[in-house]
């Protein structure tokens, strides 16, 4: 599942009265999530939670899980070219290990929607 990303022409603009600490808790809340103060409060109006943007060690066990990944798709296309190995359950295999590399984006990069009555 992918967010679907629309480009909008916003022409609107809003101007809000903030106290110094109020300015610097929005930018540190959006520098957390890696977003734009704008984007946060848009994503916010939306209805949805943004995550915080995960520490290196996530992207470590990203990249890890990438490669295997990888590594599993070459051995099925290898498998079914020399046709000795299992391809089925290469296959699966491959398959299992793609939806676990997205329900993991899910869990740690994607917002979540919030359910909150003023929205």
């Amino acid at each position: 599942m992918r967010l679907k990303i629309r480009k909008m022409k916003r022409i609107v603009s809003y101007h809000i009265r903030l106290t110094k600490e109020e300015a610097e808790q929005w930018k540190t809340k959006a520098d957390m999530t890696c977003m734009s103060v704008s984007s946060l409060v848009r994503t916010l109006m939306n209805g949805f939670v943004p995550r915080e943007k995960p520490d290196a060690e996530f992207y470590k066990y990203m990249r890890e899980l990438s490669t295997i990944g990888n590594n599993i798709n070459q051995l099925a296309v290898k498998a079914n070219s020399l046709g000795f190995v299992d391809a089925t359950m290469l296959q699966k295999e491959a398959k299992r290990w793609h939806e676990f590399q997205a329900d993991i984006e899910s869990k740690f990069l994607r917002p979540e929607k919030s359910n909150l009555k003023w929205q």
